[in-house]
């Protein structure tokens, strides 16, 4: 008993240390990486998650609702809701990949505006998600009928999302399109909801707002600093809507963030960069990043991080070329080389199985979970069938 409870702990810490190395790129096999981390579960979700969706005024003594719209389920107007203790979420909260931060404003007054209050047939209790008008009742139905199947994503390993709805990409496309003129909306629980959902969109879906998006009115968000915790996001729109000015001034930043060694949105300002410049500047993203040795880990990270976003978008810059990249920084970085292990193996691309071999064979890499990702990567490639049978197993690494 006591062996295996230690086989179990040393297993458990190899999962969770692989797990933190990869959870930029395993959060979600759809969702963006660079703004959407799996960690908090967005009102947009919540919405689809719900059997019951309405906007509801309160009456009378507290804890009465009566029903002013249907968004979602077999209510019916006027239905009344008893349920003491429902509540108005901080009216300003704001949607960011750590979950919902409180905002600046003051919280409406209760009898303002209805509240939208969401029910399962599980627990048979109501949650209300905040406030808002009931002039936006159409749009809430508009945005809850893009979720129609019950399609869930490719899986890859790990599984770290905590997300409670999947949409595949023809939902998607219909759900940007509801989404993006609400962007920033006066309404802060509809601007919460449509942030939200552009979080969490594909990335390769989110380039399809181009011939919607102002450059402009983007950069006003970028700078406002009440909207930091969604500047990754706009930066990232930024790189879809602008022009070659965007360009000059966004590698300004990054050469600013370079001299000081500052990673802070600097995987969102890089993919952005990738969008505007195309396969040309992964050249110079493998010589800054992967081949100068002054480069800090963090730095390392978001230029991973911005080549992976492009990989799965198969856009502007093509998936081989990402490839190509991944197998550069796999020789430069030997002792990272896990870094890409994972994702690369979701993509089929067998290519690193040789260096991989070797990298096991001279053991340069000593971190576990490394270890574990890129021995998880050979029993999959079908290039080393013979090879990895001398390998040690992934059990025997735990």
């Amino acid at each position: 008993m006591g062996m295996k409870s230690v086989c179990i702990s040393r297993s458990a810490r190899i999962l969770l240390g692989l797990g933190l190395t990869l959870l930029s790129f395993a959060s979600d096999a759809r969702a963006c990486a660079i703004c959407f981390s799996g960690l908090a579960i967005t009102p947009g979700q919540k919405l689809d998650a719900a059997d019951e969706a309405v906007l509801a005024t309160p009456f009378g003594s507290q804890g009465h609702f009566r029903v002013i719209e249907i968004v979602k389920g077999a209510g019916a107007v006027g239905n009344v809701i008893v349920q003491p203790g429902l509540a108005i979420p901080v009216a300003d909260a704001v949607m960011s990949v750590d979950g919902l931060t409180v905002g600046v404003g003051e919280p409406p007054k209760l009898e303002e505006k209805p509240l939208l209050l969401l029910r399962d047939t599980v627990s048979e209790t109501w949650t209300s998600l905040g406030a808002m008008p009931a002039a936006y009742a159409g749009w809430l139905r508009q945005l809850a009928e893009t979720k129609r199947s019950g399609e869930r994503p490719k899986r890859i390993w790990p599984q770290l999302t905590l997300t409670s709805s999947y949409l595949s990409d023809a939902e998607w496309r219909v759900r940007v399109a509801v989404l993006a003129p609400q962007l920033e909306s006066p309404e802060p629980l509809v601007a919460a909801i449509a942030y939200g959902e552009l979080s969490r969109a594909p990335y390769a879906i989110a380039r399809l707002l181009k011939p919607s998006l102002e450059a402009g009115q983007i950069a006003a968000w970028i700078n406002d600093p009440k909207l930091a915790s969604r500047r990754a996001a706009y930066t990232l729109l930024l790189g879809i809507a602008g022009g070659p000015d965007t360009a000059v001034a966004l590698e300004q930043q990054i050469d600013a963030a370079m001299r000081t060694r500052d990673a802070t949105n600097l995987s969102a300002m890089l993919a952005a960069d990738l969008e505007l410049r195309g396969p040309r500047r992964v050249d110079w993203i493998e010589q800054t990043y992967f081949a100068d040795r002054q480069r800090t880990l963090p730095e390392i990270r978001a230029a991973l991080l911005a080549l992976s976003v492009h990989g799965s978008a198969e856009g502007t810059v093509p998936r081989r070329r990402v490839v190509e990249a991944y197998l550069y920084f796999i020789k430069a970085r030997k002792p990272m080389a896990g870094f890409v292990a994972m994702e690369l193996a979701d993509w089929e691309a067998w290519d690193a199985t040789a260096d991989y071999v070797a990298i096991i064979r001279s053991k340069s890499v000593r971190d576990p979970a490394e270890l574990f990702a890129i021995l998880s990567y050979l029993k999959l490639s079908p290039l080393t069938t013979a090879q990895t049978a001398s390998l040690p197993s992934t059990d025997q690494q735990e």
